[in-house]
């Protein structure tokens, strides 16, 4: 286990995480701190819990709209292999039925 120390709002957090996993938590606190400075720039320095907290709620919602657009992505390329797959069957048929006019049509001309 690895000790790491973050700063989130001018304060020192010592955090423990995995070995080798010390930059991506640097990296995370970085990113609340970036959420929390944003807060303060809008709404002053009303206490780290509550500033925590709406970081929180903040990334939580947008880890949200992240898992509604993937989810939509994914219904989306869902619907377009379906339409594919529909597409190569409909023309699967087709050119199946045309064969077997073509066949038809050969077996009139060598009958005649």
């Amino acid at each position: 286990m690895s000790q790491v120390s973050v700063t989130i709002n001018g304060r020192n957090y010592d955090l423990t995480c995995d070995d080798g996993e010390e930059d991506h938590l640097s990296q995370l606190a970085a990113f609340v701190d970036g959420r929390v400075g944003e807060l303060v720039t809008t709404t002053g320095q009303i206490g780290d819990l509550r500033l925590l907290v709406l970081a929180s709620l903040m990334v939580a919602d947008e880890l949200g709209d992240a898992n509604l657009a993937t989810t939509e992505s994914e219904a989306m390329r869902k619907a377009a292999a379906d339409r594919y797959q529909l597409a190569e069957a409909t023309l699967a048929a087709a050119l199946d039925d045309l064969s077997q006019r073509i066949e038809h049509i050969a077996a009139r001309l060598e009958g005649t």
